[in-house]
């Protein structure tokens, strides 16, 4: 029986799980797979580590109505798969605020803590932490680890994380945090191996999926992003509008009488591609579609990523490479080659072919800015980290 590292990032209604087992030490994927549909039309599939399909079963709404059913659900199937002894649980938590600079081992003081975050990331943040509590219920003695999206934008200078406010805030956790950063802490370890001679560099990582951001990184490391104080800021997401004036949601309360809570929910469900093109928050329907709402959306979307990269190039002084990653950015051509465009002012020349073939380099011989596109690896990422604190005295 294999020593074994379960991973787990929840949703608002999926669960996504791996499994990792160590041996000498490393970790070897062994399966992967999701509930989603939960509550709706709950589905669970996994694959084994060579891409065989091990289980693609369908469930009766009311038989997984919520995140504690599909968790008892992923249990047993697991536990009928054999061969794994759990040493321990890693779970992408989104908000570490200000207490967290590092991965943590979770307890009750430390559960209490993410617990009060909730409000920054009302779409994540309860959801990541509701089967660290079933799992405490279940074997209170399984170490958990909580890995943050946070956690790799800290040490940033504090001039370039505040907001122009009284000083008191930013003590009180006022600022600039950033999330996606398990992705952007994969990405930056992957160019070492993929482009040695740029990754030292000035690099923009695109992380462009249904929740979309940039990072900057210098020398590896994150000096700038586009997200801020919650997930809401910079880039147009599916759902969420991105950078916003404020004054558009004191408008909204004050002259248009929206509750908080009818702003919260129009701020995180109801905008971003879904809201500007009332087609849907999915940019492969938005592609598909022949509706004007919904090239107007991909018109905003573009144009956004475009105007972040400019802030992010004069962050870091210059630009050495690009880098596409997440849902939208492996996978869309179309996309990566209309924002490959608006990056012509700094050098960047697409390869039109590789773009195509979904190659990892799609710039041309004489472009001076590396276009790439790495699929990301956040649990991945989880599973070092957990392995790292575990094996810690």
């Amino acid at each position: 029986m294999m020593d074994a590292i379960l991973v787990v990032n929840a949703g608002s209604s999926s669960l996504k799980f791996q499994i990792f087992a160590i041996e000498s030490g490393e970790l070897s994927r062994q399966l992967r797979g999701q509930i989603d549909g939960i509550g709706s039309r709950p589905r669970l599939r996994g694959k084994g580590a060579d891409g065989s399909i091990l289980v693609d079963q369908k469930y009766d709404a009311a038989d997984v109505p919520d995140l504690q059913a599909a968790t008892a659900v992923v249990r047993g199937w697991l536990r009928e798969q054999g061969g794994f002894k759990l040493r321990a649980i890693g779970h992408r938590v989104v908000h570490g605020g200000p207490a967290y600079d590092r991965p943590a081992r979770i307890d009750t003081e430390v559960l209490a803590r993410l617990t009060a975050l909730e409000d920054l990331a009302p779409l994540h943040q309860p959801n990541n932490l509701a089967p660290i509590r079933l799992a405490m219920d279940i074997d209170f003695s399984m170490p958990q680890v909580a890995c943050f999206d946070t956690a790799f934008h800290r040490g940033h200078p504090a001039h370039t994380d505040c907001y122009a406010l009284p000083r008191a805030f930013y003590d009180a956790g006022v600022r600039r945090y950033g999330f996606h950063g398990l992705s952007y802490e994969y990405i930056a370890e992957r160019l070492r191996d993929i482009v040695p001679s740029r990754a030292d560099g000035r690099v923009i990582v695109a992380h462009l999926g249904s929740g979309a951001s940039m990072c900057a990184l210098s020398g590896g490391r994150s000096i700038d992003s586009t997200m801020g104080f919650t997930a809401l800021d910079g880039l147009p997401m599916g759902t969420r509008p991105g950078q916003l004036d404020p004054g558009v949601v004191l408008y909204l309360i004050a002259q248009k009488g929206m509750s908080v809570v009818e702003v919260s929910d129009l701020l995180y469900r109801d905008s971003g591609l879904k809201g500007l093109s009332g087609v849907s928050n999915d940019m492969r329907d938005l592609l598909a579609s022949d509706e004007p709402g919904a090239q107007f959306a991909i018109d905003h979307f573009i144009h956004r990523c475009a105007l972040q990269a400019g802030m992010l190039a004069a962050s870091l002084g210059g630009l050495d490479a690009f880098v596409f990653t997440a849902g939208v950015g492996e996978n869309s051509p179309a996309i990566r080659a209309r924002i490959a465009e608006r990056l012509g002012w700094l050098g960047a020349e697409l390869d039109p072919a590789a773009n195509e073939a979904g190659a990892t380099l799609i710039s041309t011989p004489t472009s001076r800015i590396a276009l790439l596109v790495v699929p990301t690896d956040e649990e991945l990422m989880i599973a070092r980290h957990t392995l790292a604190l575990i094996d810690t005295p």
